[in-house]
This record gives C-alpha cells, sequence and structure tokens, in this order.
C-alpha cells in the first residue's frame, strides 16, 4: 500500500472516530474501505449503514469515486432512492451504488475523509 493511501486511511480512522473501519489492500498500491456503523436516519429505514470504496494508487490525484452501501438502502416513506443511487455490487456483494463523482478535484484539500463526508451529508439532505 502506498503512503498516501496509508495516510488517508489513518485519516478516516480518525474523522470517522467509533466506527469500524475495515482495509485490504488492492494489490495496487490501494486499498479496498469499508467503514461501518456509519449513523444515518432519517429519511432512511436503516439508523446505521456502512460505506465501501476503492482508494486507488493514484491517489490523492484521482476522485475515491464510487461509494457503495447497503443493498436494501430505503426511505422511510417507501418513496425511491432517486437520482445519485443505482443497483450495484461491491466486492462480489450486492450494494447500492453512491454516484458523487467530485468535478474539480483538488488533491492538497479533497481528502478520502472529506469525500465520504460528503456522502454521508448528501445521503441525509436527500429527504
Amino acid at each position: 500500500m502506498l503512503p498516501a493511501v496509508a495516510r488517508a486511511i489513518g485519516e478516516i480512522r480518525c474523522t470517522f472516530e467509533g466506527c469500524g473501519v475495515e482495509v485490504e489492500e488492492d494489490g495496487s498500491g490501494g486499498a479496498f474501505v469499508i467503514v461501518t456503523g456509519i449513523r444515518l436516519g432519517c429519511p432512511y429505514v436503516q439508523t446505521e449503514v456502512w460505506i465501501g470504496f476503492q482508494i486507488t494508487f493514484q491517489y490523492p490525484y484521482a476522485d475515491v469515486y464510487p461509494h457503495f452501501t447497503n443493498a436494501d438502502l430505503a426511505r422511510q416513506n417507501g418513496a425511491g432512492l432517486g437520482e445519485g443511487f443505482g443497483s450495484g455490487s461491491f466486492r462480489g456483494q450486492p450494494a447500492m451504488q453512491i454516484s458523487r463523482r467530485s468535478n474539480r478535484l483538488n488533491p492538497q484539500t479533497d481528502t478520502a475523509a472529506l469525500k465520504l463526508l460528503k456522502v454521508v451529508r448528501w445521503m441525509k439532505s436527500r429527504s
């Protein structure tokens, strides 16, 4: 695992203190990451979810995209999830893909932890 990827994982552990962080090297200098126990709640049925993603060897010059979460993610009101969500798989398991690309990536400030925070904030704002 490249040093920049290892630092990114350390930052995720600090930023999401209290959540589980599972890491598996991808064999190319990057890593697959799953953060468990992310508190979500309203507008979703699930109170906690996992979010997974790959930090590639190009990090920090490549966007951390896409993110994945529980395949059974559902809204409390029964409505569809809407734009930005789609069925997919992560690491061979069914998952809901979350499409939130960073259009103006700044490798100095747009960290993997910040991107995950933005994804969680966006998910919570989907009322």
